[in-house]
């Protein structure tokens, strides 16, 4: 299924918006005064869900999260023109305290995946994202539990990121700001 995205950035805040009030899906994606929020309008099958904070959570944790992305290779994207990229895979997992899950004998350390990227960065300007695969829990309502996401037009520019009333209202998570 085909939407539209975008991603906008201003001020320590970042909002994505895929699809709209007239495609199949329809949700956003928000880091807002230091919070991450997600709210989906519309998916298919899928009861509307109210505007959940997911927790404390800023632009710098995404890119701390981003440093860790690992090289997985030079390659060239099909497109209708070939675009030259570099290939980087980054996770995000999550290793439970002995009072959630006690300690396994043979296992040093317990360590569950929660979610994965493999993000495709313009050779000559790694700051552009051109494609990227995200896999995991952000994507419970898909049955495949992955999206690709492909970036054919970039503006440097601020962007405005509005945070839905819904999601103003929300009571914030455990251990969120505000």
């Amino acid at each position: 299924m085909e939407v539209p995205f975008s991603w906008h950035g201003s001020a320590g805040n970042l909002q994505m918006i895929a699809g709209g009030e007239d495609h199949p899906i329809h949700f956003t994606n928000l880091i807002y005064d230091g919070v991450l929020y997600t709210l989906t309008y519309t998916w298919p099958g899928i009861e509307r869900r109210p505007c959940s904070p997911i927790g404390p959570f800023t632009v710098d944790d995404l890119n701390t999260a981003l440093e860790s992305s690992r090289f997985v290779g030079a390659e060239t994207l099909e497109w209708h023109e070939p675009l030259r990229v570099n290939h980087f895979r980054v996770g995000v997992v999550w290793e439970p305290p002995p009072e959630v899950i006690p300690p396994i004998p043979g296992v040093s350390k317990l360590r569950i995946p929660l979610m994965s990227g493999d993000i495709y960065v313009d050779r000559e300007d790694p700051t552009k994202f051109r494609q990227v695969l995200q896999f995991g829990i952000q994507n419970l309502y898909d049955p495949e539990q992955d999206e690709w996401i492909r970036i054919d037009t970039i503006e440097d520019a601020p962007g405005t990121v509005e945070l839905p009333d819904e999601c103003a209202a929300a009571e914030p998570a455990a251990g969120a700001p505000g």
